[in-house]
């Protein structure tokens, strides 16, 4: 403001020395023509007088004309020219200057304009409208005027997020073109959304596309078409077998049930988005204002579905399928990470590399060439359960359970997961048998035996961090000490290590300790035997070559978790006991332990060292420390004093699922209201939860979730444990107690005899499909004889990034 005062401030100065030089050089000029008038006359008088000829006075006259007249011009021009240049100059500055004001009083004059056309409307619809239309512009006014406000500022805060994170990503181009897994790690909200190793060149769209995730789902109502007879038919079937439970004919409201849901679903599948739709919309919101009420009401509950906005759509099909052809020219692997879950893309000499190595520092593997296993291995399976059945071992629904056909089984497949929060990156191998023919058998065996490994290894067993803070707050009350110390151990390559006819002996320790000779019906011979056909049968294909694992079992198969726990916990009873007869805690989950004792550290750290020479198998490696991390906990020992909060792993992204994916909104709700649930428990003072809750919003925000509804699940999250006023340093510590003193409800069971489930492919269309459907079924079936069995409607989702662009089969692929 004050360069803009002393600007006008100049400028005016020099008007007034303008104006003042003009004044003076127009009466020099005039005086000067004047006295060339007098001159000119004198002369002519004189020349009159004396009777000179014509001529001289002829030639006399211009030629002093001329010289006076070429004179005054050479005079006026040498001021004239600068003078004429400092005007236009200043006259361009003046115009620049003040161009702003123009436009800002241009803009003035037509919003003045418009308020004052809008007055006059108003005016006229106070005058024509009832009172029913007067309360709904009153009712309306407020509203409309809060939403924009809080879309201006979601809007204010969103380029904020956007400016830090393109300013974030500039910075990185600039100090390294080819970021590696280790530079990557530990950046919190400025980590890349993906992971390119293989630097792979990817366009601006395709880079979008995979920051979605691997979770994100596109719009698809084709999929949901195509699905729909299927869909229908299952229905259809479902409800003719409960007519036919009550000995009823379906009859005609089953079939015009099906015809009715049918045209419902193909509107809500073909909702065109055309020029012609949307102006049919304008129309629509143009109707008098004696049905505004009705309009009202059908777009709350239809979520704003008519509210198309004319823009053009991403074609992720076309991108999606641009991008896999460009993944496979390129000889890259595409796979999502083991822990942060975003899209990674390394080079398939890499993945070659790594998959070598890990084979041959474990030794688990046995190549088989080219020759499939597959033929022998259903028939060796089938022939197994048939002696099986034949000896009376199983019976004949078990042995038509198990059994298998060739033409529903395929063999497992091998790939790898990248471990990015760690250099290298190391790979997580992955043994994908959802149809392996010894996979029936697995989750057969593993449904009866995890409930009784869970009962027996209760109390050195956690499931979750939240189990972990429970059991640590109550220890940490009269033994936590100024020296007291965390230790954390990892178990390497566990499920591999473990040996496979010792796995399944575990299996039979279990059921000996809990003193049980049958489970399920079947015998603990047969439970061994069925157990040791699983771990000892496992075959996949890797890269063209077929492979047999000799060792350890494989991760994807349900049974070798049960296994690989049963096994742990035998190795582990020496040292649980050790630990909490000198009176410190000791908890497992799977192959992370977590221990704190009052010893000092040379001492823990030799114990280690002698627990390690308990099993050639089992490989131990400690941290140790005042502050150490557990699954997805932080602990600290501060002075005596407990601290804990939420951890996040130094590959942590700020990725959960996006808004904007085509997911019904239940599921979308959820994740705020969870997580800021889990910051609650976790963490232990009331800055701690202010830091997490704020980086929890934040990473929201990031996935385009609407500040609306994370505030509403935030506000939920009260509202369920019965608190009534907002959290503050003051009730934070009661209000937290109150959280996780609150019992976790137990899933309820389906009354199947009593419910019928429903799944139709999800579409953004489909928002309003849930109400329609419960009126249809009221219709039909409100008075019917299954009129007591209630439809529990379920959703299926169509493929994913990952199932669209992830190919795990082949290296190449």
């Amino acid at each position: 403001m004050a360069s803009i005062a002393q600007a006008s401030a100049t400028i005016s100065d020099l008007q007034i020395e303008l104006s003042t030089y003009w004044m003076q050089n127009s009466s020099e000029i005039t005086t000067q023509k004047q006295a060339h008038t007098t001159a000119e006359l004198a002369t002519n008088l004189i020349l009159e007088r004396t009777g000179l000829g014509s001529t001289l006075a002829k030639n006399t006259v211009p030629a002093s004309t001329t010289t006076t007249t070429a004179g005054s011009t050479t005079t006026k021009s040498a001021h004239r020219d600068p003078v004429d240049r400092l005007e236009k100059h200043i006259l361009d500055y003046i115009h620049h200057c003040t161009q702003h004001v123009k436009k800002v009083a241009e803009t003035r004059v037509q919003l003045a304009k418009a308020q004052m056309a809008e007055f006059k409307a108003l005016e006229d619809f106070e005058q024509i409208a009832t009172p029913s239309q007067w309360n709904i512009h009153v009712l309306l006014k407020p509203k409309m005027k809060a939403w924009s406000t809080k879309n201006k500022n979601y809007r204010t805060v969103l380029k904020r997020i956007e400016r830090t994170t393109s300013r974030g990503r500039r910075q990185q181009s600039r100090t390294n073109l080819h970021p590696d897994s280790d530079q990557i790690t530990g950046r919190g909200f400025l980590a890349p959304a993906i992971i390119n190793q293989a630097n792979i060149k990817l366009t601006e769209q395709e880079h979008q596309l995979l920051k979605l995730g691997p979770r994100f789902i596109f719009d698809d109502p084709k999929t949901a078409s195509r699905r729909r007879t299927t869909e229908l038919a299952t229905l259809k079937r479902k409800l003719e077998a409960r007519f036919f439970e009550k000995k009823v004919s379906p009859g005609r409201p089953v079939e015009q049930f099906i015809a009715e849901l049918d045209v419902l679903l193909q509107n809500l599948h073909n909702i065109p988005t055309t020029k012609k739709q949307i102006k049919s919309n304008k129309i629509q919101t143009n109707k008098s204002f004696d049905t505004l009420s009705s309009i009202i009401q059908s777009s709350q509950s239809s979520q704003s579905q008519t509210n198309i906005r004319p823009r053009k759509k991403k074609n992720y099909g076309r991108i999606v399928k641009r991008l896999k052809y460009k993944i496979h020219l390129a000889n890259t692997v595409l796979r999502k990470t083991d822990k942060s879950k975003v899209f990674h893309l390394g080079t398939v000499d890499h993945y070659q590399k790594k998959s070598e190595e890990y084979m041959e520092k474990t030794k688990a593997y046995q190549c088989l060439g080219v020759a499939d296993p597959l033929p022998d291995l259903i028939q060796r399976t089938n022939k197994y359960l048939l002696d099986l059945r034949l000896a009376k071992w199983i019976t004949q629904k078990q042995y038509e359970q198990l059994s298998i056909k060739p033409n529903e089984v395929e063999l497992a497949h091998l790939y790898y997961l990248p471990k990015a929060h760690k250099p290298g990156p190391p790979l997580r191998p992955i043994i994908s048998g959802l149809k392996h023919p010894t996979i029936k058998i697995s989750k057969f065996l593993d449904d009866l035996l995890r409930p009784l490994f869970d009962q027996m290894a209760l109390n050195s067993t956690v499931t979750s961090g939240f189990d972990l803070v429970k059991q640590l707050r109550q220890w940490s009350r009269n033994h936590l000490k100024q020296e007291t110390l965390f230790c954390t151990i990892d178990v390497t390559d566990l499920y591999t290590m473990v040996p496979q006819i010792e796995g399944v002996l575990s299996l039979k320790k279990m059921l000996d300790q809990l003193k049980l000779k049958q489970v399920g019906g079947l015998k603990v011979e047969t439970i061994i035997r069925l157990s040791r056909l699983v771990m000892t049968n496992n075959y996949f294909s890797y890269n063209g070559q077929f492979y047999h694992q000799v060792r350890g079992g494989a991760m994807g198969s349900p049974l070798t978790l049960t296994i690989s726990n049963c096994y742990m916990y035998f190795f582990e009873r020496q040292i649980v006991n050790q630990i909490r007869n000198s009176g410190g805690l000791y908890f497992r989950y799977i192959d992370d332990i977590f221990i704190t004792i009052n010893w000092p550290v040379r001492h823990l750290l030799k114990e280690v060292d002698r627990w390690n020479k308990f099993d050639e198998n089992i490989n131990l490696s400690a941290n140790i420390g005042s502050t150490v991390n557990f699954l997805d906990l932080n602990m600290e020992n501060q002075d005596g004093q407990l601290f804990t909060t939420v951890y996040q792993k130094p590959s942590y992204e700020p990725y959960y699922l996006p808004f904007n994916s085509i997911h019904p909104l239940h599921m979308k709700k959820n994740i705020p209201f969870a997580m800021l649930i889990r910051a609650i428990r976790y963490c232990s003072t009331f800055q701690l939860f202010l830091n997490e809750r704020e980086k929890l919003r934040m990473a929201l925000l990031l996935n385009k979730y609407p500040n609306k509804i994370i505030d509403k699940q935030f506000n939920n999250v009260l509202s369920k444990f019965e608190i009534n006023e907002p959290l503050t340093s003051m009730n934070y510590n009661k209000s937290r107690q109150k959280i996780i003193d609150s019992p976790i409800k137990e899933k309820l069971l389906a009354n199947y005899e009593k419910s019928i489930f429903v799944h139709f492919t999800y579409c953004s269309s489909m928002k309003t499909f849930p109400i329609k459907f419960h009126i249809l079924w009221e219709k039909y079936f409100d008075k019917s004889p299954i009129n007591e069995v209630t439809p529990i409607l379920g959703t299926r989702n169509v493929d994913n990034l990952q199932r669209r662009l992830i190919y795990t089969r082949s290296m190449t692929s």
